[in-house]
């Protein structure tokens, strides 16, 4: 999948190169992440510079197309605070100690516990155990997704060649050309039935590429409250975040 820099950011787009198309043109949808629509002569090396010129403006779409319910509090990563897996809450314990020469992060009885050396100050915690918890739920994250995944394309009748938890800033799934399904990472902290949603979502492309009746018609087959699920991401999903 090509992709554009700006600033400390990567984003990736999605590319169609068409003989009708005169000109490049760019969307931002919900979902669907950033398109762009090129003269089928047109490579990604040159869209480059397009793409950076108009980065102000494709942030300046996202921001609008997401209503945060309430400002997310920035993480602090202490002792007592509360992180999301699969949309329940679960505490973070951290342990220091001055022999303390390799960190470690775990989840066990419930309960994030990372032992860390006393002498670390605030930044250099705080970014260690925000890569820790990274890590963390893509690792476990990916074995409880792809049960879910399996489940689905049974039910959808496709099969998919893989699913990977990856870093995905405008998006929060896709599905690739050889049937690989990709996960923006951040999706493990929402709900079960919000999960479920965007697997059937990417799942249903193998059978309907676009998004005509036919392809919300599919996913509806399977989940018939999609649309609640769906509007709960829009609203919800600025806020499953680590920073």
């Amino acid at each position: 999948m090509p992709f554009f820099t700006y600033g400390n950011s990567t984003f990736d787009y999605d590319l169609i190169t068409t003989e009708a198309a005169d000109d490049v043109k760019i969307s931002v949808e919900w979902m669907e992440g950033i398109t762009v629509t090129a003269p089928i002569h047109v490579t990604p090396e040159q869209l480059t510079p397009v793409l950076r010129k108009k980065a102000p403006w494709i942030i300046k779409k996202w921001s609008e197309l997401n209503e945060i319910a309430s400002p997310p509090v920035p993480k602090e990563f202490v002792s007592g605070e509360k992180f999301p897996y699969i949309g329940r809450q679960y505490r973070l314990k951290v342990l220091t100690g001055r022999d303390i020469e390799q960190p470690d992060f775990t989840f066990r009885q419930n309960a994030f516990i990372a032992t860390i050396p006393q002498h670390w100050d605030k930044q250099t915690r705080r970014k260690w155990l925000r890569n820790a918890f990274q890590e963390w739920y893509i690792s476990f994250g990916s074995v409880k997704l792809k049960e879910r995944l399996i489940r689905f394309a049974k039910l959808l009748g496709v099969q998919p060649t893989g699913l990977t938890l990856k870093e995905q800033k405008m998006r929060w799934g896709s599905c690739t050309k050889t049937g690989d399904i990709l996960i923006n990472w951040r999706l493990v902290m929402a709900p079960a039935r919000v999960i479920d949603y965007v697997l059937v979502h990417e799942l249903a492309h193998m059978k309907v590429p676009d998004h005509s009746a036919d392809f919300w018609r599919l996913v509806r087959g399977i989940l018939p409250d999609y649309e609640e699920r769906k509007e709960w991401l829009r609203v919800n999903g600025p806020t499953l975040t680590l920073e």
